[in-house]
């Protein structure tokens, strides 16, 4: 249950950030589930791998070429999901950094509004 939860507040992050962000693209609700579901997978498989090896630029540039890696991960997901698409290198960066944002504040305020009912 608590990965469907995760998979529909990643969605919804999605979709948040496709409004806020220009050239940041999701088409429809279906494309931003895909969209996630693509980025847990190139999160856990792919985006380890890259981290690693970019890992000396990382350090050297303090931290800021993470950014880059995010938007590589985007890059990734916008190429395999139908629907979902990054316009350039500033919507990817812009898109990973509201998108990390917006899915923090949604999956927060639920657990907050959880121990309300509770």
């Amino acid at each position: 249950m608590r990965l469907l939860i995760a998979l529909v507040i990643n969605a919804l992050a999605f979709l948040l950030t496709a409004y806020i962000v220009p050239g940041f693209k999701v088409d429809n609700f279906t494309s931003a589930i895909l969209s996630a579901i693509v980025l847990g997978v190139v999160n856990t498989f792919i985006k380890p791998v890259l981290s690693f090896v970019t890992a000396p630029l990382t350090i050297i540039t303090l931290g800021l070429f993470a950014f880059v890696v995010n938007a590589v991960v985007l890059f990734i997901v916008a190429w395999v999901v139908p629907g979902f698409d990054v316009d350039g290198w500033l919507p990817a960066i812009l898109g990973g950094i509201v998108l990390a944002v917006v899915s923090t504040v949604i999956s927060s305020a639920l657990k907050d509004l959880g121990k309300l009912v509770k």
